[in-house]
Order: structure tokens, then sequence, then C-alpha cells
């Protein structure tokens, strides 16, 4: 008897007639046990090489018990396909089966770690909008398997698994070289995630060996400063930014280290209406999402952008696990030239008419708006510094005019634009950014008023899109005059109302 379940749902099942014909990998329990082991390997190494309490060697018990479970996995694990579906079966004792349709799969991202390619093996997730957990996750796959996989789900509706149907032409949209790697690490600062990684793992073995390191080295440097007698703030001032200087240098070299390893080799290629990224020196990530589950889009320009003449640009997808850099396509564009980023928006949004948009500038007038609410705290640790250090610390003051400054310029970028199929948001000017999105993905709309709005006959238009990120600017209009604000929330409810929602 054949248990059929609901899509994307476990049920329980005697047996089955019909088997699924498609095995992990067979070194696959090794890569499970490896992926379960590592929240011991930090507590085992220090107690083998450093002492310690010889119960934290107890784990290894535990060790054990995975590495069963983890070949038992191996030969009760089963997939295979049904129509415009994916059949997964696993359990023995307890059977499971999993009907996943093709139409469901968002995303399908494929991770090789430098064990996986010299296995020739690849861990694939299937991942579907909404969800905290994947559809499906196989550890591990042929790459071959791994890669006719990904390859049949973008061809959905599924053909007959037996019949080798041609796949369909990749074009390439992006390819980055090693001097834009390079650019891109000098760009971002991602230095500091490898710093922030060297004091977590050196904490695990001494939680005091980071400390006592500053410690002996503000020792040093006051003892070396006081015995050459260079107690002369000219020459302390110079070498404290000498010391700084050499601190944001090796940061950035960090940077460019963290980019080489993310970003080597990356590749944006289209296959029909699916985008696929690949990228990674060591470790290879191969990620793809249709163009359709794009749900809004953000163009990056920090000031270093402009120094290099570059920018990035990042989309939101309604896929699983939002958190996950590594396994979801969200960089779309790390790093290129102005021009290559509008041309790929022109190409994968030919009726937004990208760079042809009507851009609507905000009120100048309500540049205080944005120094207001810094300005109280600002008061307050002025205060409080001049309480303890003296006059001098009026000088904090200093930081209003530049602030009044900065916030005038902000609001001569400030616009938004919208059309009969996109509307976009640009704001920012020191690091300057464009949000925007088709209005079919637009899954709600809100017309906010706070005291001050309604002092100022102002309100602020929020647009919500299905997986928007939480490092993602907000896509919203600030500082709208009341009736225009009004008119283009009725304008755009409308336009919702005509049109099917669609993910």
């Amino acid at each position: 008897m054949t248990t059929t379940p609901d899509p994307g749902h476990e049920v329980s099942t005697a047996g089955g007639a019909e088997a699924a014909d498609h095995r992990l990998h067979p070194m696959s329990w090794l890569f499970v046990l490896l992926q379960q082991l590592r929240q011991f390997v930090l507590p085992l190494v220090a107690a083998f090489f450093f002492g310690g309490d010889r119960n934290e060697l107890w784990p290894l018990i535990g060790v054990g018990v995975l590495a069963l479970v983890s070949v038992w996995r191996y030969y009760t694990y089963r997939y295979g396909f049904s129509g415009d579906a994916l059949v997964v079966r696993s359990g023995v004792l307890e059977r499971s089966v999993r009907v996943i349709p093709f139409a469901r799969i968002h995303n399908v991202a494929l991770q090789q770690s430098v064990l996986h390619r010299l296995f020739g093996v690849a861990e694939v997730r299937l991942e579907s909008a909404g969800g905290q957990k994947p559809e499906a996750e196989m550890r591990v796959l042929k790459l071959a398997d791994a890669l006719a996989l990904e390859a049949l789900v973008r061809r959905r509706p599924a053909p007959d698994p037996a019949v080798a149907a041609p796949a369909a032409e990749a074009r390439v949209l992006l390819a980055l070289p090693p001097r834009e790697i390079l650019r891109l690490g000098l760009i971002s600062n991602r230095g500091l995630i490898v710093v922030g990684a060297a004091i977590g793992g050196l904490s695990q073995f001494n939680p005091r060996l980071v400390p006592d390191l500053m410690e002996r080295w503000g020792e040093w440097a006051l003892g070396w400063a006081s015995h050459n007698g260079t107690q002369d703030p000219a020459f302390l001032a110079v070498a404290g930014l000498s010391l700084a200087l050499l601190v944001v240098a090796l940061l950035r070299l960090f940077s460019i280290v963290l980019a080489l390893l993310q970003h080597y080799g990356f590749t944006l290629t289209e296959t029909g209406r699916r985008l696929t990224v690949e990228r990674g020196l060591l470790a290879r990530w191969r990620t793809s999402a249709s163009r359709r589950r794009i749900q809004a889009w953000t163009l990056r320009e920090t000031l270093l952008h402009r120094l290099l003449q570059r920018r990035s640009l990042d989309i939101d997808t309604a896929v699983a696990e939002q958190h996950n850099q590594q396994r979801t396509l969200r960089e779309l564009v790390p790093v290129a030239t102005p021009a290559a980023c509008d041309a790929l928006i022109e190409h994968l949004l030919p009726r937004a008419a990208w760079l042809q948009l009507d851009w609507r500038a905000l009120p100048r007038r309500a540049w205080w708006r944005l120094v207001l609410p810094g300005l109280p705290v600002a008061l307050v640790l002025t205060a409080a510094a001049a309480w303890f250090v003296g006059p001098w610390a009026l000088l904090a003051l200093l930081w209003l005019p530049w602030a009044a400054y900065v916030a005038r310029r902000h609001m001569r970028a400030a616009a938004y634009a919208v059309n009969a199929d996109v509307i976009a948001v640009r704001e920012g000017w020191w690091s300057r950014h464009w949000r925007f999105a088709e209005l079919d993905k637009l899954q709600a709309l809100q017309l906010t008023r706070n005291p001050l709005d309604r002092r100022c006959g102002t309100a602020t238009l929020w647009l919500d899109t299905a997986g928007a990120s939480a490092l993602a600017p907000p896509l919203r209009i600030r500082f709208l005059p009341e009736a225009e604000a009004a008119a283009l929330y009725a304008q755009l409810a409308r336009t919702l109302a005509r049109r099917p929602l669609r993910w």
C-alpha cells in the first residue's frame, strides 16, 4: 500500500510499493558526522593539549553515537521523483515520506567545503518561501547528481527522469576577475569578522589570553615612551595615529583575504528565468533562485564605492533562512561599475525603465528633522563630559553644525520614483542607497503620522515586501506632504487591487 501525503508534509507509513531510487553518497555518513562534531572540536583540543578537566572527554561517547546515527541515516535515506514532485523517504522502524512539489522549491543551494571538493560531492538544500527549515537537505550527493537535481528543479514541470532533456543554455551576466575581488575587500569592512572570530577562538583556550596580551602591550608601549623620554604630546599623538592607521591597514588586509575566500571566481549566470551564483576559493557555494522570487532590490554606494567608482546590488528573496548569507542568494553584484549595475537592472527588470525613472525630490526644509533625534543625546553627553573634564568638552558641540550640514545634504539627495511597474526610494549622502521593488511584490502599505508629522503636515509611507532582510534599509518614503502621501497611497492601493498577488 502506498501512502500519498499532502505536499510539503511528513507522514508515517508502514511501507510503500514505490521506493525512491537514489541514495546519498557512500561517504555521506562522514560529512554528517563531521558536521555534528564541530561543537566538540575546541573542548577536545583544549583538553588534550592544554590540560584541564578530563570530564570534557565524556563527549567522545556522544561522538560514537553520532557515528552510528550517521551510518544509519545513509542506509535509510532515499529520494526519487514522481511526476512534478520530489519524494524523500527515510527511516526503517518508523517510515516517513515527504512529497515536495517542484513548484514549492524557491531556492536550490549547493555547498562544497574543501573536503567536499576532494571527494567530488556537494551538500544540497532545497528551500521554500517563509519556512524556518529547508524543504529537503541532502548530505551529501555526488556533484553530478547534485547538479542534475538542480537542473531538474530549474526545468519544472519536471520531465520524465528516465528521459534526458537538453539543458537550457546558461548566459553569463557577470564574472568578477581577481582585481574586482580585491576592490571588494577594500570596500567592505569584513576584517572585523576575522578579528572577532580569532578572539572568540583564542578565548576558548584561555578566556584571559586576549586581555592579558592587550595589557602587556600597553605596559610595553608606555614603558618604552617613558624610557626614551618621549612625553611630548605631539609625538604621542603621531604615534597613536600611526598605530590607528596600522590597525586599519590590517583590518583591510583581513577583509581582502576574506573577500578572496568567499567571492573568488564569482559568476552570475542566467538560465531561462533562473539566476545562479557560484563563488568561493577553497569552499564553493552555488545558489540559485527564480527571477520571479526576487522581492526587493538594494543598490548601494558608500564613500569607498565612490572613490573606486563602484557599486553593489543586493536582492531580497522569499526563501527560508534569510539570515544565512552563504546559502541564500542575496549578493547579486558584490561590486561592479555603476554602468554594469544599471545594465543588469535594465536586463532583469526591462519594464521598470530604471534609467528613465522620474525622480521626485522630497521637501528639503525637513532636514532639521534628521538632526532632532540625536540632539538631546548630544547635549546630555556634552554636559556630562563638561562636568568631569571641564570646558574643553564643549568643543563636542561643534558636531551640531556638521550634523546640520550632513542632514541638508541627505535631504538634497532624498527622492522617490513610481511608475506602472516599480517604486523606488533614494536616500543618503555619505553612504547612498537606492531601494526599489516591483509593485506586484508589495505585500502591504501603511501610512503613518506621528505628532511631529501632524504638526508639519507630513506623513511616512511604508511599503512591505516578503523576505526583507534585517540588514537592508527599509522601503519607505519619509516627510511627504500629507496630500501627496495620501494620493500616492491611494494610487498604489488601486494598482495592487487590480493585480493578483505573486510571490
